[in-house]
């Protein structure tokens, strides 16, 4: 991100009401600390050092940012209202999508074993569950990445808060 977009974001975020400075932290290092979180994977401790806060410090200025991006969000985010059914061709019929993914993670040495692939990656097994406009109706993220998509396929529904397969 370029220093006039940066700006561009605290200056939005600020004039919509939706980060305020604090007596000690500016809206640009909330801002500079969350995207440089999320930019490279850094634990809270870690960024604690740079920026010379305390982890809790870091944690509530991440998560005020978060909270205003994501409402900031249907601002900037515009979803398709329609599907296109001749795009398809012989999915017409289709009421959705299922996937699973394997995204890489940071965990302790000891539970490596657990989260270990096929490919010997670290990683953990999401599954996501997508109607025909493309929009998630599901996620069940969280799995060790050695647990097998079907494992993760029937638990998603055997659980509480089941993935419901619509009729038809």
């Amino acid at each position: 991100m370029n220093k006039n977009s940066f700006q561009s974001l605290c200056n939005i975020l600020v004039e919509k009401g939706l980060l305020v400075e604090t007596q000690n932290v500016t809206v640009k290092e909330s801002v500079g600390l969350f995207l440089y979180i999320i930019a490279h994977n850094n634990k809270f401790r870690d960024v604690g050092g740079t920026y010379l806060r305390s982890n809790d410090t870091i944690s509530r200025h991440f998560n005020k940012v978060l909270k205003a991006i994501l409402k900031l969000s249907p601002d900037y985010i515009k979803l398709p209202e329609t599907t296109q059914a001749s795009k398809w061709g012989y999915f017409k019929d289709c009421v959705g999508a299922i996937d699973g993914t394997h995204i890489d993670v940071t965990v302790p040495v000891i539970d490596q074993g657990k989260y270990r692939n096929r490919k010997q990656a670290i990683t953990t097994n999401v599954l996501g569950v997508c109607d025909a406009n493309m929009k998630f109706i599901y996620v069940l993220p969280g799995w060790e990445g050695s647990s097998s998509d079907s494992r993760v396929l029937r638990n998603a529904l055997e659980r509480e808060d089941r993935f419901v397969v619509p009729v038809g």
